[in-house]
C-alpha cells in the first residue's frame, strides 16, 4: 500500500483528484501530455494501465516524477492479481528450507 492508502488505479487518482484540482478539460490534459484522448479515457476508466512511459508523462506534470505512478500501477496489478487468482494461490504450498 503506498502511504497506507488500499490500492488504487492510478487512473483513479488522476481523474478524481489530479484532473479536478488542474480545473483542465479531459482534451486539454490529453493534449498537455501528448496523448489521445482515448488514451487518456482509457486510463481513467481504469480499462488501461500506467505505463513506465505515462508515468514519466505523469510525473512531470505533477511534479512527483514517475516512481508514484509506477508504484500505484504495480500495487493495483498485484492486488488485482491476488484476487484473481485466490483460489489456485490457496492451492500452492510455501516451501520449507530442508533440515
Amino acid at each position: 500500500m503506498l502511504q497506507g492508502l488500499p490500492p488504487m488505479h492510478p487512473g483513479a487518482l488522476l481523474r478524481d483528484q489530479i484532473l479536478p484540482a488542474l480545473g483542465i478539460s479531459k482534451t486539454k490534459l490529453a493534449e498537455t501530455l501528448k496523448i489521445s484522448r482515448q488514451t487518456l479515457h482509457d486510463i481513467l476508466s481504469e480499462k488501461a494501465p500506467v505505463t513506465a512511459q505515462m508515468a514519466v508523462r505523469l510525473g512531470k506534470l505533477c511534479g512527483n516524477g514517475p516512481t508514484i505512478w509506477v508504484n500505484l500501477q504495480s500495487q493495483w496489478d498485484v492486488a488485482q492479481a491476488e484476487r484473481d487468482l485466490a483460489d489456485i494461490i490457496e492451492q500452492i504450498p510455501t516451501l520449507q528450507k530442508a533440515g
